[in-house]
């Protein structure tokens, strides 16, 4: 199986064009892996790529005109440490590609014996190897961590008495700010650190002795001239050649705590928990299927010591369908020659069922015989376990989509009922004047536009004949355009029908309109806004009375005298919208119409249009639209108006709410 399922971008930096092709060649006869080459001719090129593009690995020679060999690799790692890189040479000494590796390459080739699977398996080591050094690196990080943050002191010192190292917790015991000011203060400790000068000539001589102390208390001074004591626990650091290099060890403050053996074995057992073992489980086995090396971890996983572990089978440790699954595995690895990935079930001595990713590799001696495999493995039960709740999480959120579709449905087949109800709340037909003639011939023509934005509207109007001569014009606005606005402009509607006695007297009808919103939406969390405005036709003495509760003025269209007024109230003043203050009065007004006029009452949807500059269509724009179409018929004025408003924001749809009413005056018949 191959080492990712996703296609790998390999980097190549090399000067011989044809190796380069050959690689090319090569990556595509790969049978375990897909891969992408980049060739560059130099390390100029090759660092800039890196700096630009996404690569999974490096493949560079050893020896680019414009390199310093072995030493690119250490320029390329600058550039990238997260890529593992592999040197490719003429050379096929051993000791040239161990130098290549301690330069920090993951693998070296001889091109003369490089094969498409040598560098399958190649890219494949070095990529998996590369990992192996991120996961020991994030352990090393990790100590370090725990390295600042220990309570005890740690310390690394040359044997003449100088500081190399101290960590944090040493500098505070001694009560300086920081290791730094410890490390360039104390450049003498016999004669800085000791109360008596001699201890320190006790601890060379132990040191020297023994190579290690432990329990070495002493009186020391602080930053301050304060002394206090500690316990030193020291080891002597030697190279291959047994020559001193510095002594390293921690210190307690004994003056507090008496407990340093305690903790030092604890720091000790934690120092080699995070460097000196990997997080995950390694073993190999030879041919025979037998354990040959296996790491801490996995003799932890085991539950038993090395000794008890290598010699023996997956049939000493497992129930044996899983032995036979796992050495089925292993006989595949071996008799193939390549890499094997799978998850695979595992049950511990004496644990439950656990997942566990594995990866298992053919060992190969120099010359290419496989003389036995290795294999690392690590647990993805929590992994498991969580893709299955989010499975199961997924199927719950399906059902409920599906749920919740259908009630949208719903909703929309009530909304759709809902709309066609409202609809036909408004007028159907027009009445006529007189009653007993055609409506062609009326003296009072009406027309009118009503565009909902949702389902339901908010916006209501109603024409009325209250006698031979006199027509009622209602128009009102419920704030929002939603089912809650539908609701209320169905209970004004009932209240209209409901005091139409006062419907001749415009100011009566709307302040006993308002007494009986108040009343009703008093109980709700929130009142709604509902402007309206209701005026009085008599089109034989030609006098129209009306009245305005917070609505937009409705425009008198004198076609005769070239004119467009807003219809103001008579006092010049403004009155509230209805349903908010119970005890209001509303005033009418009177103004004389003549034959050819016609009277625009509109809701403020129309007035809110806004394009993409943030600009408004404003009442002054509508006025100017109308006087430019002043002798229009009121149909094609209202179709003109709408379409000039809906070219003005660009869009193809109001955001509130439209409704005109016009009234035409045609004069007796």
């Amino acid at each position: 199986m191959a080492i990712t399922e996703e296609k790998l971008n390999v980097l190549l930096i090399e000067h011989d064009a044809a190796f380069a092709r050959y690689v090319g060649e090569m990556l595509g006869q790969a049978r375990e892996l897909s891969a992408d080459l980049f060739p560059v001719e130099d390390l100029q090129q090759g660092l800039a790529a890196l700096a630009a593009d996404h690569f999974d690995v490096v493949m560079m020679d050893m020896s680019l005109p414009d390199g310093a060999g072995l030493a690119n690799v250490g320029l390329v790692r600058a550039d990238a440490p997260q890529l593992p890189v592999i040197v490719a040479g003429d050379s096929a000494d051993e000791n040239v590609a161990l130098e290549a590796v301690h330069a920090g390459a993951h693998d070296y080739l001889v091109k003369s014996q490089l094969t498409p699977g040598w560098l399958e398996r190649s890219l494949q080591y070095a990529i998996e190897r590369h990992r192996m050094d991120r996961a020991l690196l994030e352990a090393e990080q990790k100590y370090h961590s725990v390295f600042d943050h220990l309570m005890e002191g740690i310390f690394r010192t040359t044997p003449d008495g100088h500081y190399l190292m101290a960590n944090a917790a040493l500098a505070r015991i001694y009560g300086y700010a920081a290791p730094e000011e410890l490390i360039a203060s104390l450049t003498d400790i016999s004669r800085k650190l000791y109360v008596e000068e001699e201890r320190r000539d006790e601890f060379i001589g132990l040191m020297q002795e023994h190579d290690t102390l432990t329990g070495f208390e002493s009186q020391v001074y602080r930053k301050d001239g304060t002394t206090i004591w500690i316990s030193e626990n020291c080891r002597a650091v030697r190279d291959a050649k047994g020559r001193l290099l510095y002594y390293e060890g921690t210190v307690v403050d004994t003056t507090k705590q008496r407990e340093a053996e305690a903790k030092l074995r604890h720091s000790e057992a934690l120092y080699h928990s995070l460097v000196e073992t990997l997080p995950q489980n390694v073993f190999r086995k030879n041919l025979m299927l037998r354990f040959t090396f296996c790491n801490q971890k996995f003799c932890e996983t085991l539950g038993r010591p090395l000794e008890e572990i290598v010699g023996k089978t997956d049939f000493d440790f497992f129930p044996r369908e899983l032995a036979e699954k796992y050495q089925s595995d292993d006989r595949r690895v071996l008799e193939t020659g390549q890499p094997y990935e799978t998850v695979e079930e595992h049950r511990p001595p004496g644990g439950g069922t656990i997942y566990v990713q594995v990866v298992k590799t053919p060992l190969r001696e120099s010359d290419g015989r496989i003389l036995g495999l290795q294999a690392i493995f690590w647990d993805i039960t929590r992994q498991r376990m969580a893709e299955e709740e989010i499975r199961k999480a997924n199927a719950a959120l399906a059902q409920s989509q599906r749920e919740l579709q259908a009630k949208n449905l719903q909703m929309e087949d009530d909304l759709k009922m809902a709309r066609e109800i409202q609809l036909t709340m408004l007028p159907q037909q027009y009445p006529a004047f007189p009653r007993s003639g055609p409506g062609s011939e009326s003296a009072l023509q009406f027309t009118h536009r009503y565009l909902p934005t949702g389902s339901v509207g908010g916006d209501f109007f109603t024409i009325s004949a209250l006698s031979e001569t006199q027509a009622g014009v209602f128009l009102c606005d419920v704030a929002g355009h939603g089912v809650r606005s539908g609701l209320v402009t169905a209970m004004i509607r009932a209240v209209v029908e409901e005091i139409k006695p006062l419907a001749t007297n415009p100011g009566e009808f709307l302040t006993k309109l308002n007494c009986d919103l108040c009343s009703i939406l008093k109980h709700a969390d929130s009142p709604l806004l509902t402007t309206a405005f209701y005026l009085v036709a008599d089109w034989k003495t030609g006098v129209m009375r009306y009245a305005n509760a917070g609505h937009p003025k409705p425009l008198h269209v004198r076609r005769t005298a070239g004119q467009v007024i807003p219809l103001a109230n008579a006092s010049g003043k403004s009155q509230p919208a209805l349903g908010l203050l119970e005890g209001t009065t509303y005033r009418s007004s009177e103004i004389l119409f003549s034959p050819g006029d016609l009277v625009m009452l509109y809701t403020d949807g129309l007035v809110e249009g806004q394009n993409l500059k943030g600009e408004l269509y404003s009442t002054q724009m509508l006025l100017g639209a109308i006087q430019r179409r002043l002798q229009l018929p009121a149909p094609r004025l209202f179709d003109d108006l709408l379409q000039e408003v809906l070219a003005f924001t660009e869009d193809a749809a109001f955001a509130d709410d439209v409704c005109l009413v016009g009234m035409d005056v045609a004069g007796p018949k």
